[in-house]
């Protein structure tokens, strides 16, 4: 990894492209979670919660400068306004809360530990603090104790599985085109 925190021309390139491509995608996964919830109720929401936050996961893994979990987030729910989100500009509040969660256990290892672990760690704080935020934001305090824990339990295995562990492999996957070379996870020798 590059000790320089300077940001170079392509990994700013990079970063936005993961933005652009995954505000796209979050906004078909809306799709797809509306439709789970048809089938199985207001849990499916938490069963597919974790896929929003596998940009920010990526973008830490790919670049492995500090903020890029943050920022690409941000730039993911830039996109998804622009493309038209009828959430639309409250999903910026969003984009900083599971940005910031994602970011935290890369800040906590000083950006210089992108193992599974740190991955899966990067899910699960982002489901965190994400519960948090909705908590609030919907009032979950008036729902009953156990379909708080189960929404709970369900929302940090999705951001486990779907922002950890799924960000890897697809990042693994690009990585075998070349794509990454010369970046954080790919760097030239």
């Amino acid at each position: 990894m590059d000790t320089n925190n300077r940001w170079t021309l392509r990994e700013l390139v990079v970063a936005a492209a993961l933005g652009v491509v995954f505000g796209f995608l979050y906004l078909l996964w809306v799709q797809f979670w509306l439709f789970l919830r048809g089938l199985m109720g207001p849990l499916s929401m938490d069963i597919v919660f974790g896929f929003w936050f596998v940009a920010s996961t990526i973008a830490a893994y790919v670049i492995r400068k500090p903020w890029a979990a943050l920022g690409v987030s941000m730039a993911a729910v830039i996109t998804e306004i622009l493309a038209g989100s009828p959430a639309g500009a409250i999903l910026l509040l969003t984009g900083l809360v599971q940005g910031l969660g994602s970011e935290v256990p890369f800040l906590l290892t000083r950006w210089k530990r992108y193992n599974l672990a740190v991955l899966l760690a990067s899910g699960a704080c982002a489901s965190l603090f994400s519960y948090v935020y909705t908590w609030i934001r919907f009032s979950y305090w008036t729902l009953d104790s156990k379909l708080l824990v189960a929404m709970f339990i369900l929302r940090v295995t999705s951001g486990i599985l779907l922002g950890g562990a799924l960000g890897k492999l697809i990042a693994d996957w690009v990585k075998k085109t070349g794509v990454f070379r010369g970046l954080g996870i790919d760097p030239i020798t």
